[in-house]
């Protein structure tokens, strides 16, 4: 387990190291959280609603999606296509290190240097900007948005996984994973909650597991989902990690029996 840690803490010591890779980064997550931020405070004056959302209700949504774009999407799994491409791979398998904890340590560093700054960021803009913010008091649903979040970053991480395994056939790895971070953010509700929408548009985005990234355990912070319903989105949060476990088995095997070590 000490050298997990060690690779989570050497990941935190490796994006120090690229300073301004992270920085703009953070910009960019800065920008595009004004961007919607703005419309939003344009398009729903302080005593109009759209739908079940006011202006405070809305706002805090917005502000969450910063801070839980944080701890679910940021990851290390980018890298895993090309470590295939360059034959890295031939390291995990002829070393007593487990491919899989490998990147869930260098995601831990990654998430805890991205939750850090976020928190700083979005402070700083709560404190300049001073939206109006609804604050969650129940602790069932503080505890409930907590798992909702868990079980989104175990999805989100095996479908970047799965992302990063298309180097076992392909060399163009980046193409795919920079589609998927494009419509993420939509099917996500990351532009806006996913309730607004047409109902049956809504219903099917229901089914897929890009509705728990996000929206699922805002609208939980935000006390508009029941309890039923709240377990019954942890089942299907539950069917999904198991969906994709078993699919990142199979393609893992299918994978290394392709895998030619290039590179090497």
């Amino acid at each position: 387990m000490k050298k997990y840690m060690l690779v989570a803490k050497n990941t935190w010591s490796e994006m120090l190291t690229y300073r301004l890779n992270f920085v703009m980064w953070r910009v960019r997550t800065v920008f595009q959280f004004l961007t919607v931020y703005f419309l939003w405070l344009a398009v729903l004056p302080e005593k109009a609603r759209i739908g079940d959302y006011t202006q405070a209700l809305m706002l805090t949504y917005i502000l969450g999606t910063s801070l839980i774009s944080s701890i679910v999407f940021s990851t290390r799994t980018i890298d895993i296509g090309e470590e295939i491409n360059e034959g890295n791979l031939s390291n995990f398998l002829l070393r007593p290190v487990n491919f899989f904890l490998y990147f869930v340590a260098r995601d831990a560093g990654d998430k805890a240097m991205n939750i850090s700054f976020a928190i700083f960021e979005l402070t700083i803009l709560f404190l300049i900007l001073k939206p109006p913010f609804f604050l969650q008091t129940d602790l069932l649903f503080i505890l409930f948005f907590i798992i909702a979040i868990f079980f989104a970053f175990i999805m989100y991480f095996f479908v970047s996984v799965l992302l990063g395994f298309i180097g076992f056939w392909s060399p163009e790895v980046w193409g795919p994973r920079f589609i998927f971070f494009i419509l993420i953010s939509f099917f996500a509700g990351g532009l806006f909650p996913l309730d607004i929408l047409p109902k049956t548009v809504f219903k099917v985005f229901e089914l897929l597991p890009f509705f728990y990234f996000l929206y699922f355990p805002l609208k939980i912070y935000l006390g508009q989902v029941a309890t039923s319903q709240v377990l019954v989105g942890f089942l299907v949060s539950s069917f999904w990690v198991f969906i994709l476990y078993k699919t990142v088995q199979m393609v893992w095997i299918k994978g290394l029996r392709v895998y030619t070590a290039v590179g090497r």
